[in-house]
């Protein structure tokens, strides 16, 4: 494994607050970055001066990195070897190749719709490696199969593949996939721990291939994101494969589906919570979390199944009521007056057109 040798550098106070981060990225993929350099007969002094890591560290086996300092040395690397796979495959893959394929992707209405386009428009960029979607109906696998050796890169490539696919569709629908288990076709290497920073789930090694497994239900989600966005990412991109994707606001989406389905139901805390296999007071946490309430759920459920109904339906108030969850018609307007400030034949007779 190539060493490189540089002056020893370490952050300084200042750097280490703005980093903020723990140290659990291991040496194996700093020392993967310096072999696809050697490789190149290049030097990667200056990559890790910049991501300040000390040559007696790269050594170090057991020494681990923070996640700002890997976004910053693959950052350098990329552009100095004008490689943004580092190496892995059997051509370079040039600085805005993978912006490319998240371009192409980003029309697709479906998450599902943008992954498979992912995978088949990689397959433009290299023939090493192979990326296949499925579906057995609950769970959706995102797989690599290896065309070619991939030789002494081999994790870091297949790790870092998975990693880039897993944080550009979390922010396709801004909100953070949960991974339910992640293969591997190598045995557990002695950084093995560090797989539970990576990836959520059980990891599993010696596998018949890379691949990864999440709730399927997320491949109909929609795009939420813009051309105006994706200029703003591209210009900081890294940052989706380094580290886990901060916004998680799935469990709304989850419960407002849930409400939705059965807009009649009393739908209590501990009624919800058992349906999705939490506790109520996990529930009400995580949902605090991402900056909801169920309460404020039931009631945004509610108004729209009843604003829909006095809007396309001549059902009397009363009705509208029990198909919006309501136990009584008094409840049910006092609650319509809140949200809209008009009773619900007022809002019914000024929605509809004239004549």
């Amino acid at each position: 494994m190539y060493t490189p040798s540089l002056p020893s550098s370490r952050p300084s106070p200042r750097r280490s607050a703005r980093q903020g981060a723990v140290a659990a990225t291991p040496m194996a993929f700093v020392q993967a970055v310096a072999l696809a350099y050697a490789r190149r007969g290049m030097d990667p002094a200056g990559a890790l001066a910049q991501a300040q890591i000390a040559p007696e560290q790269v050594a170090d086996d057991a020494a681990r990195i923070t996640a700002w300092q890997m976004e910053a040395l693959c950052g350098a690397a990329m552009r100095e070897l004008d490689d943004e796979a580092l190496g892995w495959f059997e051509r370079r893959l040039p600085w805005g190749s993978y912006g490319l394929l998240a371009r192409a992707s980003l029309s697709a209405p479906t998450l599902g719709l943008a992954l498979a386009r992912w995978c088949r428009h990689h397959g433009l960029l290299t023939q090493s490696i192979a990326l296949r979607l499925s579906s057995d109906g609950a769970r959706a696998e995102l797989a690599i199969d290896e065309q070619l050796d991939l030789g002494p890169l081999r994790e870091f490539c297949l790790v870092s593949v998975l990693r880039n696919v897993l944080g550009l569709a979390s922010w396709f629908i801004d909100a953070r996939l949960p991974v339910l288990g992640a293969q591997f076709p190598f045995a557990a290497p002695a950084h093995a721990g560090a797989y539970r920073v990576l990836f959520t789930g059980p990891t599993q090694f010696g596998a018949e291939r890379a691949a990864l497994q999440f709730d399927a239900r997320h491949l109909q989600l929609p795009l939420v994101r813009g051309e105006a966005a994706m200029d703003a990412l591209l210009q900081h991109a890294l940052p989706l494969t380094v580290r886990q994707y901060r916004r998680h606001r799935l469990l709304v989406q989850r419960v407002r589906q849930l409400l939705a389905a059965a807009p009649q139901a009393a739908h209590s805390a501990q009624t919800v919570a058992q349906q999705l296999h939490l506790s109520p007071r996990t529930l009400h946490r995580q949902l605090a979390a991402e900056g909801a309430t169920l309460q404020q759920l039931k009631d945004e459920v509610r108004r729209a199944r009843a604003t829909e109904l006095l809007h396309r339906s001549d059902r009397p108030i009363k009705q509208v009521a029990q198909a919006a969850g309501f136990a009584s018609e008094k409840s049910f307007i006092r609650a319509f007056k809140g949200w809209t400030g008009q009773s619900p034949a007022e809002f019914r007779q000024r929605s509809r057109p004239a004549g």
